[in-house]
């Protein structure tokens, strides 16, 4: 079946010397992953340049879909929106490296979900469009838990202590919760929108809300890896 959707970029294997393996989060499938041959060639006929593999990249794309659980192929492909910053920047280019990655680790559905594509889209064209944005990772990955399925119980947000395991707030310290002063920095998060004020968090706090949400996405996703850009985005914003 031929389709015409708007699709990001997640991930990008190389296979062999020249060819890719892309997985896309598609507007009108969920997730799909591509073979695209020749990736490198410099023909001028070829349509699979590399600029349109970078991480999170949106684009307009028409495609085969045999829906066989095999790989699927594109028949044309072009930059939904060129990025005006992202690639430039290089703290926004850390970020959206570090997002494609735990987003590759996290969205395992293969079924369409037109309200994840939509969030990811206005977000990514957010970050492209505005400076301030040292906290975007953060609401970010707060913000898809909504969709994954495990996004803080606030209704007893007035409690001391987050418990990660249930995604709750408790009046007690357990095993599984967090201290007084993360739970007290989690909260910040919770109330932040991607226009807030980006120096609510010191560096340092910074780094303490990030470790929290890279250990409620382990709790709560079976197999989930830390990203291996998680060093390189912390030495970009210490």
């Amino acid at each position: 079946m031929l389709v015409k959707t708007k699709a990001i970029v997640l991930s990008v294997l190389k296979y062999q010397e020249k060819s890719l393996i892309v997985k896309c989060l598609t507007q009108s499938d969920g997730l799909k992953s591509y073979f695209v041959p020749s990736a490198f060639s410099s023909g001028k006929k070829s349509n699979h340049k590399m600029a349109y593999f970078q991480p999170l990249a949106i684009l307009e794309i028409e495609a085969s879909h045999k829906n066989k659980g095999a790989l699927e192929h594109f028949k044309e492909i072009r930059l939904a929106t060129p990025c005006h910053s992202i690639s430039t920047d290089i703290f926004k280019s850390t970020i959206v490296i570090f997002l494609s990655e735990v987003l590759h680790h996290s969205i395992r559905e293969e079924e369409k979900n037109e309200s994840l594509f939509s969030f990811l889209e206005t977000a990514l064209l957010w970050l492209d469009n505005h400076d301030e944005m040292a906290n975007f990772h953060l609401i970010l990955l707060l913000e898809i838990t909504k969709f994954l399925g495990f996004y803080p119980d606030t209704s007893e947000i007035d409690l001391p202590f987050f418990e990660l395991n249930e995604g709750v707030f408790s009046v007690f310290h357990g095993l599984n919760c967090l201290s007084e002063h993360e739970t007290f920095l989690f909260k910040k998060l919770i109330d932040l929108k991607f226009d807030s004020d980006q120096k609510i968090f010191a560096g340092t706090e910074r780094q303490i809300v990030l470790k929290i949400l890279i250990d409620y996405y382990s709790v709560h996703l079976d197999g989930f890896k830390k990203p291996k850009s998680l060093e390189v985005l912390k030495e970009v914003f210490s």
